[in-house]
């Protein structure tokens, strides 16, 4: 064991930690077992170091695995140490970070090992919605611990070294790591959608500070509010043209320009993450047709559609802000639903989800269409009718079942070009305008673009004290 590699636990909680925050719970903890010969080995803290400590004031628990301790394989007294922190966390309502590096159940303890795994995974299902839970992955983190991560709300990834899998990709059948490499984090990123952020270990811990000031403490008491140094009515003079990359756009809406975005790499179409609006934290879910880098080069674009993953991606989004009281803002701009073969599988469930996900939530929710919003989905996207609060409009949405002329040609089938592009135009004024759905009252109030920030905050300042009353239930099943 190097000296090192042992210290690479600790030396991740004193990264990520305010400086000397850190109190350790159960450091004298080592293994029960005695079977096959594991008396003989050290087990210092058992492989896993517990322990609360403060990120910019805030109190987080969390849990760091030594790989030098017997890989740092999961037995029955380093479950219980993890368990244990999770009781700790829901009694006094704080996050709970796990930093994992993980060769997974350890064998010489089989079954003691099995029921320490079920242990963790029932703290981390009564977390659920009570607590924020966020995981980084520096080492391997495979087979039943991979559930782990995908039962948190949010999952950070070492971009060379960690490994994220349930079956490892050679074990998969006609594949091989040289073929694609289904545990890196790259692919748990763009494919899987599981990986919320990748970067350097360095970068890693400083986005899990940055998420943790982002969000509230717990299910009850909102402690991410920040004073707001930002003016309230600042006008956006180029919003206007950021409606396409809508990353950029919530970038300007926001307080300082601060964006934290997740799944950033999946479902590119759809833009999920956390901005500040008068100093509390927003959930923001928009749309997206372009892509810009940083030096503000065009590098993608895409059809103004819905996808079944960016239905997912923002599904999961918006349950985590309802069920952690976080008021929800989306920027709309959608023609239809991607048309695949495979998108087409999964479309159907999905859309459902995100129409559920937004119908559900009581939290304030606002809406501004910056493009157009035609048929169903727009409809899943935070429409007035499943339960927007507040829905603007830019002077140029359009707002409508379909294209006027796609809408011409099915009612007018057999009419020339010149009858069709009358008869799309009156559709369009008629059905379509932005001005037409503000007289139904579908759109509250068409505002100009550059105005888009004020007119946010002071919805949500109005809605602060929002309360709704649901049928009784248990619990929905979409």
């Amino acid at each position: 064991m190097s000296n090192t590699a042992q210290s690479a636990a600790s030396t991740r909680i004193a990264s990520l930690l305010d400086a000397n925050s850190f109190v350790e719970i159960g450091g004298q903890i080592t293994a029960r077992s005695t079977d096959f010969n594991l008396s003989a080995k050290e087990t210092p803290s058992d492989g896993v170091i517990t322990g609360y400590g403060v990120i910019d004031g805030s109190l987080v628990y969390v849990y760091s695995q030594d790989a030098t301790v017997l890989n740092g394989t999961v037995g029955e007294m380093h479950a219980k140490k993890i368990a244990r922190l999770y009781d700790f966390a829901i009694k006094t309502g704080a996050p709970v970070i796990g930093l994992i590096d993980c060769a997974g159940m350890r064998l010489q303890e089989a079954t003691d090992a099995l029921n320490g795994f079920g242990e963790i995974y029932m703290q981390q299902t009564k977390a659920s919605g009570v607590i924020p839970q966020i995981t980084g992955i520096f080492g391997t983190c495979g087979g039943g611990m991979a559930m782990i991560p995908a039962l948190t709300d949010f999952t950070l990834m070492e971009e060379k070294k960690a490994k994220l899998f349930v079956n490892s990709p050679n074990a998969i059948e006609g594949n091989e790591i040289s073929k694609c490499d289904t545990s890196a984090a790259e692919y748990q990123a763009k494919e899987a959608g599981l990986v919320d952020f990748k970067g350097s270990e360095e970068d890693v811990l400083a986005q899990i500070r940055a998420l943790v000031t982002m969000l509230p403490a717990n299910n009850e008491d909102d402690m991410s509010y920040e004073e707001c140094t930002d003016d309230l009515n600042r006008v956006c003079k180029d919003l206007a043209n950021c409606a396409g990359d809508t990353s950029i756009a919530l970038s300007q809406i926001s307080d300082n320009n601060v964006f934290f975005e997740v799944k950033a790499d999946y479902a590119k179409d759809m833009v999920c993450g956390f901005i500040k609006l008068n100093g509390s934290t927003v959930g923001a879910v928009a749309n997206r047709t372009e892509i810009y880098d940083a030096e503000g080069n065009l590098t993608e674009t895409m059809d103004a559609v819905l996808s079944a993953r960016g239905a997912r991606k923002a599904a999961d989004f918006v349950k985590f802000c309802d069920a952690f009281n976080i008021p929800v803002l989306t920027l709309t701009n959608v023609t239809g639903f991607k048309a695949t073969k495979c998108s087409e599988a999964n479309m159907a469930k999905a859309v459902a989800e995100l129409t559920y996900a937004f119908a559900d939530a009581t939290v304030p929710k606002v809406n501004v269409i910056v493009g157009k919003a035609y048929g169903s989905a727009y409809l899943a996207m935070n429409s007035k009718s499943i339960g927007a609060d507040m829905v603007y409009a830019w002077p140029n949405a359009e707002i409508g079942m379909m294209d006027a002329k796609l809408a011409a040609k099915i009612m007018y089938a057999d009419s020339d070009a010149a009858t069709i592009n009358e008869k799309a135009a009156e559709y369009a004024t008629l059905q379509s305008s932005v001005e037409s759905a503000a007289r139904r009252g579908y759109v509250d109030t068409i505002i100009e673009a550059e105005d888009t920030r004020k007119y946010v905050i002071g919805a949500f300042e109005m809605l602060y004290t929002k309360r709704e009353d649901r049928p009784s239930k248990k619990h929905g099943t979409v």
